[in-house]
């Protein structure tokens, strides 16, 4: 398994690019069995360069791929950089997926409006 966040990723993907061995990498991490992508919806234009799309079309039907966002899919055309592209990264996603839609508040949210409030009265916090 590996584990990276989604700007991890796209940094290591245009180095790569970069320095030409785009491919290489691609193929590094087409290695491992799991790829785990934290935090999808908080990049926008991975797709530029289509090492995004080229990277789930090299695990598409080899390797699983989790993916988290805060982002439904009809957003997603600020992460990609053309309805196309966006489309092309959709489609490889959820063919022989699993989708979970967490519809909760957000934890960090709730400790937060926790820290604002004020204590009632007899609720007082020592």
């Amino acid at each position: 398994m590996k584990y990276t966040t989604c700007t991890m990723l796209v940094q290591d993907l245009l180095v790569a690019k970069r320095d030409l061995r785009l491919s290489k990498e691609i193929k590094k991490l087409a290695r491992h069995d799991g790829l785990i992508i934290d935090e999808m919806g908080y990049v926008s234009k991975v797709g530029g360069d289509g090492s995004a799309v080229h990277l789930l079309s090299e695990r598409y039907e080899r390797g699983s791929v989790l993916l988290t966002s805060n982002l439904p899919f009809s957003k997603w055309e600020g992460i990609f950089k053309d309805p196309m592209t966006t489309a092309a990264a959709i489609d490889r996603l959820v063919h022989h997926s699993v989708i979970v839609e967490l519809n909760i508040p957000s934890y960090r949210m709730e400790e937060a409006k926790k820290n604002l409030d004020p204590p009632q009265a007899g609720n007082e916090v020592n």
